[in-house]
């Protein structure tokens, strides 16, 4: 999603993001925190840095393509995914 304004990075709202919401978040320079003007998420820069990171668990295997689940208390088998024909 574009910036809307130039100036500090907005982030994305976590609290959204884990609805499937790409929502950016404004920052407001009094209290020196971001907010959500869809839901009512707000949280200091390093709060929105933490959740961010939590929810990257859900496109870790977005570039890979997965040949086998694996039986019960198996990992998974995964090979880089380019788009392409499988080498």
């Amino acid at each position: 999603m574009a910036q809307s304004k130039k100036g500090k990075l907005n982030y994305r709202c976590p609290s959204c993001f884990i609805r499937d919401i790409d929502i950016d978040m404004f920052y407001d320079e009094e209290k020196k925190e971001y907010y959500c003007l869809r839901c009512c998420f707000h949280g200091r820069e390093e709060e929105v840095l933490r959740l961010n990171e939590v929810l990257k668990f859900r496109y870790k295997w977005m570039e890979k393509r997965v040949l086998d689940f694996g039986e019960d208390n198996k990992p998974a088998k995964a090979v880089d995914y380019d788009g392409g024909e499988e080498k």
